[in-house]
């Protein structure tokens, strides 16, 4: 097969995992209404018993769970806010669209979020919350805890995007410091009944997790920060104010966030709609249909992203030399987020990089493309989604002036890329279900 129809397969194969993750779809396969009996998952509620509607939540896939909520309850919605991503917009008729940065939080960020609690305050027994939550959300979703500035929070936020944190090490931190993550919500919603669906954009779908877990009870503690930090090397490196919290809360002198038992969580319910694992089943399915054998690697891939990129070309090479299966032609796919330790100035992103590092593993390789993108359509501070490689692109780019290992060294695998049009730009999808890996062998 000529490289050029894999590569073409291997767009198609990230392209059918992309569409299984579309919001509106996940909505209405798990939200309906009947009688005027809303069903949410296995739960049930009669909305002649409540006085008022109100929807919120944030994350870049706000904007489209928004259009699905609406086309389900349409004018029985009183009033509602969602805070999404620059740009990830769609057009809405009763809930407001607020846009906001990431992920760094920003100013817009703040504003949203006092809108939302200003709005969860005047919510009674007698009323219904839907919260809709997704990936993006935890910068989205922002407010500091008393005592720390936003500019405070951001520098936090860089640090730990940085040095390499695992996306659960960064929320761990992030609730720690905020007024409505690691379950706060819940606490303004209160006594409200609150139904939150969630698109998760963690491994294991950890609902403590996903956009810092605003309406679930939260197993992390002030201590787990502290460790963190250390790990790190952070501690003198975060403003001290942040510091002085989280030493703060060891000590017992600021109140943790709410844990399991919490009264505020008796009326909750949080259903997962969708998720990386629905995504990659969706990829291989398509991978099959192209007449593959397919193998599903993991939904569950974190680590540095150039470990993890040796470690998939290494079973393309097992395959290629008939050291394991599957038979080519084959498909391996693999799903997750891996991180970026910041060694250089360049620009990128942990999918540009992971192809960056895999195309190097492959250099000389004959029919193998290796592929790795973002379902939210932004990989790092790029507009890139992630990158497409094969065995030639490391030639190519010499050919081209371009040293691999100079643009990897220094984080700049954007502009080593673009030059070769080996970008995949999707702009926003208004999803987020983490990252695809898929590679390609004939």
């Amino acid at each position: 097969m000529k490289i050029e129809a894999l590569r073409q397969h291997v767009m198609d194969i990230f392209y059918a995992g992309l569409r299984a993750a579309d919001p509106v779809k996940a909505i209405k396969c798990h939200v309906s209404l009947e009688n005027n009996i809303i069903h949410v998952g296995e739960a049930s509620y009669d909305l002649d018993l409540y006085q008022h509607i109100f929807v919120v939540g944030a994350g870049k896939a706000g904007a489209l769970m928004s259009k699905g909520i609406e086309d389900i309850l349409q004018d029985r919605i009183d009033k509602g806010l969602v805070i999404v991503k620059y740009d990830h917009l769609c057009q809405t008729r009763k809930i407001k669209l607020h846009q906001a940065g990431h992920p760094i939080p920003d100013e817009a960020a703040v504003v949203g979020t006092r809108s939302i609690i200003q709005m969860l305050e005047t919510a009674t027994e007698r009323d219904l919350v839907i919260c809709l939550i997704s990936g993006g959300g935890s910068a989205l979703m922002s407010t500091p805890a008393p005592r720390i500035t936003l500019q405070q929070k951001q520098k936090v936020t860089k640090l730990l995007l940085n040095c390499g944190a695992t996306i659960h090490e960064i929320n761990t931190i992030r609730k720690h410091i905020s007024a409505i993550k690691g379950g706060q919500l819940a606490r303004f919603a209160y006594p409200a009944e609150l139904v939150t669906l969630v698109i998760s954009d963690v491994t294991g779908d950890r609902l403590d997790v996903i956009a810092s877990g605003p309406t679930v009870p939260d197993d992390s503690t002030f201590g787990d920060c502290m460790e963190i930090l250390n790990k790190y090397e952070l501690n003198d490196k975060i403003p001290v104010p942040v510091l002085e919290q989280i030493q703060k809360g060891i000590r017992g002198e600021v109140s943790e966030t709410p844990k399991k038992g919490d009264p505020v969580f008796r009326k909750t319910h949080n259903v997962i709609i969708a998720s990386n694992k629905i995504a990659v089943h969706a990829a291989a399915k398509k991978a099959e249909s192209l007449n593959y054998n397919t193998e599903i690697l993991s939904v569950a891939v974190e680590g540095e992203a150039r470990k993890m990129a040796k470690s998939h070309a290494s079973i393309l090479k097992e395959i290629q030399n008939l050291e394991r299966l599957p038979k080519t032609p084959a498909c391996v796919i693999s799903g997750g987020e891996t991180t970026v330790r910041i060694c250089g100035n360049g620009q990128g992103g942990r999918n540009q990089e992971f192809v960056l590092a895999a195309a190097c593993e492959i250099d000389g390789m004959e029919n193998v493309v290796v592929l790795s993108a973002g379902t939210d359509g932004t990989d790092g501070p790029t507009d890139a989604a992630g990158a497409i490689a094969d065995g030639f692109t490391i030639g190519r780019a010499k050919k081209n002036g371009l040293e691999a290992k100079a643009y990897l060294d220094n984080n700049n695998s954007y502009y080593f890329f673009e030059p070769l049009n080996d970008l995949i730009k999707t702009g926003p999808t208004n999803t987020n279900v983490m990252d695809l890996q898929i590679m390609l062998i004939s």
